[in-house]
């Protein structure tokens, strides 16, 4: 039976830009590597508001995106 082993997380924090001359969101994105394995959504989440409040602009969504390697 196959697994899946993490390999790699990813923390992305997406800005809000506000509006272009059509009228359509601009959003704008800041990805951090190498992200703890280990780290918790409440511990990532902690970190984004934190990096975020530097920001000029608003902090409108934090995804975490991870990488598994899938083998016997």
């Amino acid at each position: 039976m196959a697994q899946e082993m993490l390999n790699a997380s990813k923390l992305k924090l997406v800005f809000d830009y506000g509006v272009d001359e059509e009228n359509k969101p601009v959003f704008k994105t800041k990805t951090f590597n190498r992200i703890r394995l280990q780290a918790s959504a409440d511990q990532l989440y902690q970190a984004a508001e934190a990096i975020g409040s530097l920001s000029a602009q608003p902090l409108w969504q934090v995804e975490r995106n991870d990488s598994y390697q899938i083998g016997e």
